[in-house]
């Protein structure tokens, strides 16, 4: 599919879903038409871009050259000259950025309702919150209207809306992705991450994002053979969960120990405590000294577009005795080696990433109450220099339900691994241009596909090749008269099959399609309509036994 295609797709999908209150800023059409016309040609021509054709979107509080950075506060916005480096990279690498998303102001919570632009509503439930602060883009990543958006964490601002809606978000090493074009909340605690649909797609974006020279890498204990270790909390530990979700949580526990993880538990008392003093202690006060002066002024002007709550965190940060910040320093380090050895020689913590999922009322009524409650476990993170992995864990009454893998620095690669034991995998048949060596075998291998093994369908089919771009064949299920056909069987995580239908063009359609052992898999077929005119290969065997076969085309 073209990169405009994709483009036109983009615009009416954002225009299907009625979301205003994702977006701040949406670049004009024609605009972003025009880069993606020429990204088309650029590949024509031979040009490596490695993302061409994804499009993706930014958190507001992230420069994108010609957009108001706004921070979620209108009065604080300035248009950027240039990109921030990270939007930069991946543009760079062919994927067009679309917009500006919704936040919570100055990245300051972790719902998604504290912006003059609009509370974030979730993306399958609009009576819930989305998250935040990067809510606007978990929900255009949810939705589909973007393949992977950025956002920060600080607190978990990328962990819980990707929690609350589905989706996987990377939160890298501290200084693995560098800050600069980014408004800060805590410069020293800030982390640039991205949400994805799926865990390959996520981690295919990092890859551009990341920067060699963020931070120097330390020497890694080496570590021992065997199967991963993972620890984990105890259920008396995990504080008052919503209804079903610590049931949830022990079978994100289990699904990992029959994967073959060893499984421990720890004590996570060193974390909780560690958690509850980025807010109650002095370390706040860094958000002050971003932007708290610009507040004040403000306040003094009438406080127009600033959101109250957000404003009385900011501005009680401003008093705080800077004897606490070295009191609560000590402390920190304390706990600090407290959580490293209870983690020991373990390669992750899984935990839930939050202990509910508040509806917008909820919030309403308790501001500060709710927030509070959902960095139970993401708040400390940071504040250790440990690496995080949000991805789905299931779902409780229909709704997401998340979990997260947290590391040491610099273990991210690792946590993702982890990670993808967590992710249920599908099986799909393929008989042409997915085939290994064809030309769409990228797509499988870019959501995590694995190959499973090559065999036949049941001899129940006939196969066409059709006039399409890449050269495609057409399988259609005929029963009688019928043969073999040549397949192979990859697996996937669910996530992936899902974005594979979204971008299946017609005359493609997925199916179930009978193996030769008497399986049925899903697959791809072709509508009968598409069938005119297109040359029965049957005789072949497959598509592969075609192309072998068909006589070399002559050079005009």
């Amino acid at each position: 599919m073209s990169t405009l295609t994709r483009v036109t797709l983009a615009y009416a999908r954002i225009e299907a879903t009625d979301r205003p209150e994702i977006w701040i800023d949406l670049r004009p059409r024609a605009e972003v038409e025009r880069e993606a016309r020429s990204i088309d040609e650029r590949v024509a021509a031979g040009e490596p871009l490695p993302l061409a054709g994804k499009l993706f979107a930014a958190k507001g509080n992230i420069d994108v050259a010609g957009l108001p950075t706004t921070a979620g506060c209108p009065a604080y916005a300035y248009t950027p000259e240039e990109d921030a480096p990270v939007v930069a990279r991946l543009r760079a690498a062919g994927a067009i950025v679309l917009g500006t998303t919704n936040l919570d102001q100055f990245a300051t919570g972790l719902v998604g309702t504290r912006s003059p632009y609009g509370a974030v509503r979730n993306a399958l439930d609009p009576t819930r919150v989305s998250g935040g602060s990067s809510s606007g883009s978990a929900v255009a990543t949810a939705l589909g209207i973007v393949d992977f958006a950025l956002g920060t964490d600080t607190a978990g601002s990328g962990r819980v809306p990707a929690a609350f809606n589905g989706i996987v978000a990377l939160k890298p090493t501290r200084g693995l992705v560098p800050t600069t074009g980014v408004v800060p909340a805590c410069a020293s605690l800030d982390c640039v991450t991205v949400f994805a649909r799926t865990l390959p797609e996520a981690e295919q974006a990092l890859a551009y994002m990341a920067t060699p020279s963020g931070r120097d890498l330390p020497a890694l204990p080496q570590r021992s053979p065997g199967p991963w270790r993972v620890a984990v909390a105890p259920a008396a530990q995990l504080g008052e969960l919503d209804e079903g979700w610590a049931e949830a949580y022990e079978a994100a526990v289990a699904q990992l120990a029959a994967a073959g993880a060893q499984v421990r538990a720890l004590d996570l008392t060193p974390f909780t405590e560690a958690a509850a003093m980025l807010y109650e202690g002095a370390f706040v006060a860094e958000r002050y000294t971003a932007v708290g002066s610009f507040v004040d002024k403000l306040i003094a002007e009438g406080g127009a577009g600033l959101d109250p709550t957000v404003a009385g965190i900011i501005t009680r940060a401003r008093d705080i005795p800077a004897h606490q910040l070295y009191t609560d320093q000590d402390r920190l380090a304390e706990l600090h080696t407290r959580a490293l050895t209870q983690l020991g020689d373990a390669d992750a913590l899984l935990l839930p990433t939050t202990p509910g999922h508040p509806t917008l009322a909820a919030v309403a009524a308790d501001p500060l109450g709710a927030n509070a409650r959902l960095g139970r476990f993401t708040n400390s993170t940071n504040l250790f220099d440990l690496a995080a992995v949000a991805v789905p864990g299931g779902t409780v009454d229909g709704l997401p339900f998340g979990v997260m893998l947290i590391g040491p620095a610099f273990t991210d690669e690792r946590l993702a691994r982890i990670a993808r034991l967590l992710q249920p995998r599908l099986r799909i048949a393929v008989v042409g241009a997915h085939l290994s060596g064809q030309p769409l075998n990228t797509q499988l291998l870019s959501l995590g596909a694995e190959w499973e093994r090559t065999t036949t369908t049941a001899p129940a089919y006939r196969l066409h090749a059709l006039s399409t771009t890449p050269p495609k064949p057409g399988l259609v299920h005929v029963g009688t008269g019928g043969s073999a056909i040549e397949a192979e069987v990859w697996r996937l995580p669910a996530e992936g099959l899902g974005c594979l239908l979204a971008d299946l063009p017609r005359p493609m359609a997925l199916g179930r399609v009978e193996l030769a052992d008497g399986t049925h898999v899903p697959g791809f077929l072709c509508e009968p309509g598409a069938l005119e005119g297109a040359k029965d290969i049957t005789e072949y065997g497959g598509w592969r036994g075609y192309l072998r076969a068909r006589p070399e085309r002559p050079v005009l």
